[in-house]
Order: structure tokens, then sequence, then C-alpha cells
């Protein structure tokens, strides 16, 4: 029972970790689709709908092989809190791209680090997340969050001394502030991105919480994360046309944009709908808020590698309280579960041992000797 518990929570860290990863990677796509002349508008319309049609195999191929999930019985009130958290997503990746088309992928991966703040308050609110604080766990998940949001922030307001000399061009460019993230955008299109942005780090925050709602009422990761992208896809389809009216813009070529547009089907509204859908049911909207400063990090990473960009000190610096405070959260989560667990044994053998009809250390009398069981 250990080794499953530790291979499932191993699985959901890189898996989590992965989702990251194919975020910035997305980001950085379409933002290059963009610059070509790509409409948000039509990116969002597109991506639902192909991302429906891969998920839709899914939820019948795996219902067979899952004969340990009770699934209820689906009513109304789940289709409509469905329908709801659709509008919302649709809702945050309009603003998230119209954010990303008016400043740059950097911006958006340090905006994100607010995601934290928002989840772990909303989870507050929602009663999600227990406030205890004379409690090491409760102490833990909130120093550690704001550790996180402060080591994100070294990365974006902080270079230092270079380490490592990369070889692309804006290389040769080194500055100690905010201005070697602005690029080619004016300064007031990067404010108006900034906005955009943490609207939608607080959009994605309620939809965590809601989205962990329904995953407690019914938890069918699959079938959720399916009915998720058809409804979004209906939603956003007729909203997205009547905002880009201009039909020339919907061709597609096989370029950069009709290459970001499949890389955001199958790894974008899909695979990272169905990660988080179980994350959230297992940690909780916190646990997969937290990994949001991974995404600084992660696009810090693939640009050196890459693009060839120069590594700075700050950008270890970051790097490093980051990981402390990622860690201090999955520590402050990890000693929450085990005393939960504690507690629930506990009640289980006080409600066992004061009811006569409970079979667990119930006496029983076997040829004149007593046993346990």
């Amino acid at each position: 029972m250990e080794r499953r518990k530790f291979f499932r929570e191993a699985l959901l860290l890189s898996a989590t970790v992965a989702v990251e990863c194919t975020t910035v990677g997305l980001n950085t796509l379409f933002k290059a689709a963009a610059s070509k002349g790509l409409s948000y508008y039509v990116f969002v319309a597109y991506s639902y709908p192909l991302a429906t049609l891969a998920l839709l195999p899914l939820p019948l191929i795996f219902r067979k092989y899952n004969t340990t999930t009770v699934v209820p019985s689906f009513k109304f009130s789940i289709l409509s809190r469905i329908i709801l958290l659709s509008f919302i997503g649709v809702l945050s990746q309009i603003f998230g791209y119209t954010g990303i088309a008016c400043s740059s992928p950097t911006l958006s991966s340090a905006i994100s680090n607010l995601t934290p703040a928002f989840t772990f308050t909303l989870a507050i609110l929602f009663r999600m997340e227990k406030l205890a604080l004379r409690t090491l766990s409760t102490q833990a998940k909130i120093i550690g969050t704001m550790v996180s949001i402060s080591g994100a922030l070294v990365v974006v307001l902080y270079k230092g001394p270079t380490i490592f000399l990369g070889t692309s061009p804006s290389s040769t460019h080194s500055t100690n502030s905010l201005h070697w993230l602005m690029g080619s955008p004016s300064v007031s299109n990067w404010v108006t991105g900034g906005f955009l942005l943490a609207a939608q780090c607080f959009l994605l925050s309620i939809w965590s919480i809601l989205l962990t709602q329904i995953i407690n009422i019914y938890p069918a990761e699959l079938l959720v994360a399916f009915l998720y992208n058809l409804f979004a896809a209906v939603i956003a389809v007729p909203l997205c046309l009547f905002a880009e009216p201009d039909l020339s813009l919907w061709r597609l070529k096989p370029d950069v944009a009709l290459v970001s547009i499949v890389y955001s089907a199958f790894l974008g509204p899909s695979f990272n709908t169905i990660i988080h859908t179980w994350g959230l049911r297992l940690k909780g909207p916190v646990y997969i808020a937290i990994f949001k400063p991974l995404s600084v990090v992660i696009a810090a990473i693939t640009g050196i590698i890459f693009l060839g960009d120069t590594l700075h000190l700050g950008s270890v610096i970051g790097a490093v309280v980051i990981c402390v405070g990622f860690y201090a959260v999955l520590w402050g989560k990890a000693n929450e579960e085990v005393a939960n667990d504690d507690s629930g044994f506990a009640s289980l053998g006080v409600r066992a041992s004061s009811d006569n009809t409970t079979p667990l250390l119930q006496s029983v009398k076997v040829e004149d000797t007593d046993y346990k069981w």
C-alpha cells in the first residue's frame, strides 16, 4: 500500500511539472504565431473543438478498467456547474492569450505567480484548506507559498552577474531592472497585458475551486474533462466568431499558427485539464496552484538550452528560493494528510469500542477463549 501511494505521489508530481512545461511551451508558440498574425480569438475557438475530439474516446476506453471508483448518478446540478466551469475557462483563456499578445510569455509566467495566493485565499474561504495558524503544516503552507512567489519575483526583477554567456543576440544586453522583460511591446500594451494576465490568474483560481467541488461530487476525471471541453467549444466558437468577424483570419496555413493550435489541442485544454482534475481530486487546489512559480524557472531553463539565453545569478537564486518554498508547501500538505489519517483511525477506534455492533475490537468467545478481531 505504501509503495503504491508513493508511486501515485511521484506520478502526480511529475505530471504536474510536465503540465507547467507544456504551458510554457504553448505560450511561447502562441506568441510566435501571434507575431505572424494569428488572432487569439481564432486560437481559442480552434483549440477547444480539437481538444474535445482528442478526449472523445478516452472516457469510453478507460471506463471498463475503472472498477475502484463508484460514480454517482449524473444530475443537472453537476451539468450546470460544468457549463459554468467552461464559461470561466473560456474567459480566462481569452484574457490570458490577449495578455500574452500584448506583452510576452515571460510576463505571463511572472504574473502566474499570483495564482497560488488567489487560490490559497479562496480555498480558505470555501473551507477547502484548514487554517490552523498554530500548526506546523499550516505555517509551512503559508510561508512556502510566499517564499515561492518571492523566488519567482527574484527571477523576474533581478538579473545579477552573468554566470553563463549565451549565444543569442539578446544575451549581449544586460541590466538589473524590469526593463529587460519589456522588449518590443509598448509600455501601454505591457500594462494592459499585465492586467489581463492578472485577471486570468484570478479566474483560474475560481476555476480550480469550482472544479474541485465538481470532482468531489462526481469523481470521473475523464468524463468531466471531456464535458468541460465540449461545453467550452460550444461557448467559444460563437463568441470568438462574433468578436473576430474577419473570416480571412480564420483560414489556417501550414505554419507556426497551425502548429500552435494542434499543440494546444493535445497538450493544452485536454492533457492539462485531465492532470489538473486528477490532482485537484487527490490533493486539492492549493497543491496544483503551488506549481505555478515553477513556470518562471522552466521558462528560464528552456531559454538557456534552446534559445541560447544567458544564465544570470538572479535566475539561480530565484530557482533555489522557489524550490525551498515549493518543498515547504509539499511538506505541509504531507504532514496534514498524515495528521488527518491518524485522527481518522483514532476516531474509528473510539467508535468501534463504544459500539457493540461493530466487529472491530469486539470480543468474541470461541471455545472458552476470548479473541479480538
